[in-house]
């Protein structure tokens, strides 16, 4: 998932520093991500071993800067396509993919929700008929067919709630733009100065300190 993706997303939009990404990612997800610093800090730190995010500088006051590479960015473009993340649950990747879209003004959201209908279109069917074919209205089907049939019900239903949602997400950003720059207010506290901007293994100091300014 998600924190990952969602981050690099962030990212792919513009440079940022690691308190601040924290908090973008709660309010573009309105509040479901609000995850604990570290996890953001380490989230950040692997994404840069990994290639996908670089040093973009400090800010003015010396908090160190991180943006994405061209390898981020392809990545962040293949999620909003519909590239869901190795174990990840469909529903939380497609709620998290549709609302950092929708928050974003460089990310058009209508063709982002008109492939995950596709989608969900899709799994509607093929859950519905395993439904029917697993046994759901055979007298003489098993109690291991039957309770199949429950739960190819319930991933039908799942679907069917999923496609309710996207409509109602094509409806409200038709009316409303949801869209907005990213933050850049500091925390009360941060990082130190430093003559050289930290690179992604460094941010195990500024997690620290933001840790601490949350807490303060």
């Amino acid at each position: 998932m998600a924190v990952r993706d969602a981050l690099l997303a962030l990212l792919a939009a513009g440079p940022g520093y690691g308190f601040q990404l924290h908090g973008d990612l709660a309010e573009r997800t309105g509040g479901r991500r609000d995850v604990n610093v570290g996890q953001s800090y380490a989230t950040l730190e692997r994404l840069g071993k990994q290639g996908l995010v670089e040093s973009a500088g400090a800010t003015d006051d010396g908090l160190p800067l991180y943006r994405a590479t061209k390898a981020g960015t392809a990545a962040t473009s293949a999620w909003f396509a519909g590239t869901d993340a190795s174990g990840s649950d469909a529903w939380d990747e497609t709620v998290d993919r549709v609302l950092v879209a929708a928050s974003l003004p460089s990310v058009e959201v209508g063709p982002v929700v008109a492939a995950e209908r596709l989608r969900w279109q899709e799994r509607a069917v093929e859950a519905s008929a395993r439904a029917v074919v697993d046994g759901e209205h055979d007298p003489a089907a098993g109690a291991s067919v039957r309770l199949a049939a429950l739960a190819a019900a319930a991933e039908a239903a799942r679907a069917h709630a999923a496609l309710a949602w996207l409509d109602e997400v094509a409806a409200i950003t038709g009316r409303h733009d949801l869209a907005f720059a990213p933050r850049m207010e500091r925390p009360r506290r941060g990082r130190r100065p430093s003559a050289r901007p930290a690179e992604p293994e460094s941010l195990a100091a500024e997690s620290g300190e933001a840790q601490a300014s949350a807490e303060a």
